[in-house]
């Protein structure tokens, strides 16, 4: 019984064509464990933590000193324009600057192009605008997370990205 029923721990072994051969230098040729489901979904919740967190402790009390209500429901009121703010460019400037977020900081995680690049400013505009616009909208978008072959989420197959863990390398290999 133990012949046929061999448990194969090797994972799913992807590669990708890189756009120019001056990477070389800076992609690892071991390749990297993809972050799955579970692990972005805790990250995202810390995230969601830290963003939170911005907004009470800046946000909020700009607001009371100015006397500007923070209770009006409307979509377009003015705290519900600036809590969406500090929410997409937390996620923007974050992955553009670091690749990752604090969430992502915290669970070994981060950005990368499926080249094997850190991300480009159109790319980080368009992943986490468009994408995170999607992703939050229709939250059960984020699941597809769990199904793909490279862990991408939503945002992820929009614009060519997908997320790694740091310290582990092996699973994804950027063709140089």
């Amino acid at each position: 019984m133990s012949e046929s029923f061999e448990q194969n721990e090797t994972r799913e072994h992807i590669e990708v064509q890189s756009p120019s051969p001056d990477y070389s230098g800076t992609i690892p040729r071991d390749g990297y464990y993809l972050a799955g489901f579970w692990i972005r979904f805790w990250a995202y919740l810390v995230d969601l933590i830290v963003i939170g967190s911005i907004t009470r402790l800046i946000v909020n009390p700009i607001f009371k000193l100015l006397d500007i209500s923070l209770s009006d429901g409307s979509m377009f009121a003015p705290i519900s324009i600036l809590t969406s703010i500090v929410f997409y460019g937390y996620f923007v400037l974050m992955t553009k600057f670091f690749s990752q977020t604090i969430g992502k900081m915290v669970f070994g995680i981060r950005v990368i192009q499926l080249n094997g690049a850190k991300p480009s400013w159109g790319t980080i505009l368009f992943r986490e605008l468009i994408g995170r616009f999607i992703s939050t909208t229709v939250f059960i978008l984020y699941v597809v997370v769990a199904f793909t072959n490279k862990k991408q989420g939503i945002h992820d197959l929009f614009a060519d990205t997908t997320v790694v863990q740091e310290k582990k390398k092996l699973e994804f290999t950027p063709a140089v």
